[in-house]
Order: structure tokens, then sequence, then C-alpha cells
């Protein structure tokens, strides 16, 4: 149980899956095991009747959410979404999914990004020496206040 990291003969990496990527202390958990990298695939989107209005704004929450994670851990994260449009039977209007996946620095940084119509593959350098150079200069692992953090498993506080 709990969040894994994997050791390749390239770096240790991490996976979280789709809804995982909205939720910080899933990231940090993951990031306590060390990973250079956490890999987020999903499949998100927007139903096509409310791209108008609020698509922007849930693109770009999306790309920040997952920006954060990178730098609140600092480490190099990979978002994976799909393409495409897809309807569960020809009267529903579908998912029209974002594509744009992303790789992000230990800063945030976009550092290659897929288009949002095509399947491509992403190729970044991951700088096991850059993460070891932010974590020291934005020590935000080490200064954890783990003394307060003892209500973060309560669903609600009073």
């Amino acid at each position: 149980m709990g969040y894994k990291s994997f050791k390749t003969k390239f770096g240790t990496i991490s996976t979280l899956i789709c809804w995982d990527q909205w939720y910080p202390e899933a990231a940090r958990l993951t990031a306590m095991k060390n990973p250079a990298v956490i890999f987020y695939p999903t499949a998100i989107g927007w139903h096509p009747y409310e791209k108008k209005e609020h698509g922007k704004q849930q693109f770009e929450s999306w790309q920040a959410i997952q920006r954060g994670h990178a730098i609140a851990n600092g480490i190099y994260v990979a978002s994976v979404n799909r393409i495409g449009l897809e309807k569960q039977d020809k009267n529903s209007p579908g998912i029209e999914f974002w594509g744009s996946s992303f790789i992000a620095d230990p800063q945030g940084v976009i550092i290659a990004q897929a288009s949002t119509n095509k399947e491509e593959i992403l190729i970044a350098e991951v700088d096991l020496g850059r993460i070891e150079y932010i974590r020291r200069n934005w020590p935000f692992l080490r200064d954890r206040r783990i003394d307060s953090y003892d209500e973060i498993t309560k669903r609600f506080l009073d």
C-alpha cells in the first residue's frame, strides 16, 4: 500500500494516476521516496458544451497544479494526457481531451510540451544535479513543519 518509487537504470521514478494529480499530499508523499520524476498519466478534458465558458481556466488550473507539484517538491513532473474526442454513444456530447502533455522541471518551468491534437513522444533531459541544486536552495522538503501536520489525516476540521 502507499505510494511507490521504482529504480530504473536512468534514475528513480514514481507514478501517480489521474485523480491523484490534484492532491499535494500524494505528490509530497511520493516525492519523499526521492524520485527524479513523478509521472501523471491521465485522461483529462472537458465536455464540449463547457469548453467556451470554462476551458481556459480548467486547462490552466491543470497545468498550474502539476507545475506546483514540481516546485513544492523540487522534482521533475511529467503530465501525460490523451487527445481526441470520446463519446459513450452517438447521442453523447463526449469528452474532448486536452492533449498538451508536458514536462516541468524542479522550478515548474515547462521544458517540453506536446500538441493538443496529435499523438507525440516527449523527450526532455532530467538533470539529477539540478534536483539537488534546487532542493538545496529552496529547501521545502527539509523545512517542512511536520510537528504541525497531525490533522492532515482528518477529512474536515472543526
